[in-house]
């Protein structure tokens, strides 16, 4: 009878150990086809969290697409942008796509895919300011979101140098409200992002004709792994021709803005 408990035990350890180790292949054979993307989930129309808490947007539903064509799962990962290049360096995550923007300073430090929307860095002030131009912002109080592309517009035109004061939030969301309460007198912001608000606040904001920098949004990749930027890029090139991105941006623009 021990004899025959002492077998029985051995067995079902087996058939425990066999059923774990499939499990845990199984765990990482998931996490392998996931890609994982870095977002700031305050960045309107790009993603953002709708009424129910749920990432919404553009590049969320983009990526959707082009992640489905490569036949992987996507899992959205929200993060500081401040730590955007850190946190892809690391490995916590496999893409940033949420926006980003295409610099020279950006390309030492990650791969980048093909351009695919068309940005420019504005000047939002609400409605009944008298700020109508880059000199009026000659002695004033400016928001921006910090470590973005709009502190590297700012800081390439000669205005910087006259404005009284710039002050940093870590996302748009922020900067708009401290515009709202008088806080700061205007806010350089992604041309895409305040139009959303412009619609969505009708009558709050207006942006200044001049702007401060054209510039090309991109999907980053760790560098050295050329082999996901390629299974990237060709599945954006299919996505971009095929009816798919145009569909997408007409829900969210209005209009087809992607890059073919």
């Amino acid at each position: 009878m021990k004899k025959f408990m002492m077998v029985l035990i051995v067995s079902l350890g087996s058939l425990l150990f066999i059923s774990g180790c499939g499990s845990s292949n199984s765990n990482s054979s998931s996490k392998e086809n996931t890609l994982v993307i870095g977002v700031d989930d305050k960045f309107a129309p790009m993603g953002f969290r709708d009424e129910n808490n749920e990432l919404t947007g553009f590049d969320i539903e983009y990526a959707q697409a082009v992640a489905e064509n490569m036949g992987m799962n996507v899992k959205f990962q929200p993060i500081d942008w401040k730590t955007k290049e850190t946190e892809l360096s690391s490995g916590r995550i496999d893409l940033i796509w949420n926006g980003y923007t295409i610099t020279d300073e950006r390309k030492k430090k990650v791969l980048f895919t093909k351009p695919y929307l068309k940005n420019a860095q504005v000047i939002a002030t609400l409605k009944n300011s008298d700020i109508a131009n880059l000199n009026d912002l000659s002695g004033k109080n400016v928001g921006l979101q910090a470590l973005s592309s709009a502190a590297d517009a700012l800081n390439a035109n000669p205005i910087s140098s006259e404005i009284k004061s710039i002050s940093e939030y870590s996302d748009n969301v922020l900067a708009l409200s401290d515009l709202k309460a008088g806080r700061v007198e205007a806010v350089v912001i992604d041309e895409v992002v305040i139009d959303y608000y412009m619609a969505k606040e009708e009558g709050t904001f207006k942006v200044i004709e001049e702007s401060l920098a054209p510039e090309l949004y991109g999907i980053g990749v760790k560098k050295g792994n050329e082999a996901l930027l390629e299974k990237l890029q060709a599945a954006l090139d299919k996505v971009n021709t095929d009816g798919t991105a145009t569909a997408i941006s007409e829900k969210w623009f209005g209009e087809d803005k992607v890059l073919k």
